[in-house]
């Protein structure tokens, strides 16, 4: 199994980072859009739609996704998604899904829930349109928060973890796990503040709007953005009955449950580095 999960790992990453780099803007748009469908196929699963529906839904998210490119064809060079898309995403997960989690309560309407996974993909996926088109490197070191965070979680959570985070969500998961992850991050987030600091030349010149002093209370927010991605996905899996979103990927089990975390923390990515 392990074997498996890092073969997988590993071509995924190697087809990510290379269509991050060598696609041009449509070609990225595109890239992003055909994942966008694929969650969107697998979040239409988890609200019990039929295949049927699960298509409508994921041509809808598709079509409403790639509008803003359509729209904007003229302005290759702005923004990709209005400022409004990652607003509403921002309060979605920093207000909405906190008592979502904390009430733990079963979300029987049909519509709410597809609702739902049309705030939690769209931004995510136009952000990753927008934060690359300021430079690769900068979605890539975003994205890094999280990596970095999950895996310090698990580390520090398989050698420390006594108290549970949120034993009816997500059992595995504990405080200690919590506090390695921030810990990890805050280390990032201090050799990123100094390679932003006055007199380094920073990997995305131009467009990145945050100083080196706030680095690292917004990485770490970051962070703790992610982790309520994590339980959300976790909370909506346990109402479906499924322990994976899906099947596509070998070792891992659906695109969902590798992007828990990133959809979350990336509309917030987009207000805090560009808006």
């Amino acid at each position: 199994m392990l074997k498996t999960r890092v073969m997988t790992a590993a071509v995924l990453l190697a087809g990510f980072v290379s269509a991050l780099y060598l696609l041009p803007r449509n070609g990225w748009v595109a890239f992003c859009a055909v994942f966008l469908g694929l969650s969107a196929w697998e979040w239409g699963a988890l609200a019990a739609l039929a295949a049927v529906g699960r298509l409508i839904y994921s041509t809808f998210l598709v079509g409403f996704f790639v509008l803003p490119g359509i729209l904007e064809a003229s302005a290759a060079n702005g923004p990709y998604a209005p400022a409004w898309v990652y607003h509403v995403a921002g309060l979605f997960w920093i207000v909405l899904v906190p008592v979502w989690i904390w009430r733990r309560r079963r979300i029987d309407s049909r519509a709410l829930l597809l609702a739902a996974g049309a705030i939690v993909l769209v931004p995510a996926f136009a952000a990753m349109v927008d934060l690359r088109s300021i430079h690769p490197s900068l979605l890539i070191a975003v994205l890094g928060t999280v990596w970095i965070s999950d895996t310090a979680a698990y580390f520090a959570g398989r050698r420390f973890g006594h108290r549970k985070l949120a034993p009816s969500i997500s059992p595995g998961k504990t405080w200690e796990g919590v506090a390695g992850a921030l810990a990890a991050v805050g280390i990032y987030a201090l050799a990123w503040a100094g390679l932003s600091a006055p007199g380094n030349t920073p990997a995305w010149p131009g467009a990145m709007r945050v100083a080196a002093t706030w680095i690292l209370p917004v990485l770490l927010g970051l962070a703790v953005v992610g982790m309520i991605g994590d339980l959300f996905e976790s909370l909506i899996k346990r109402q479906a009955g499924v322990k994976d979103s899906g099947t596509l990927l070998p070792g891992h089990g659906g695109i969902l449950d590798r992007i828990d975390a990133p959809v979350a923390m990336l509309p917030l990515a987009v207000l805090a580095f560009m808006r």
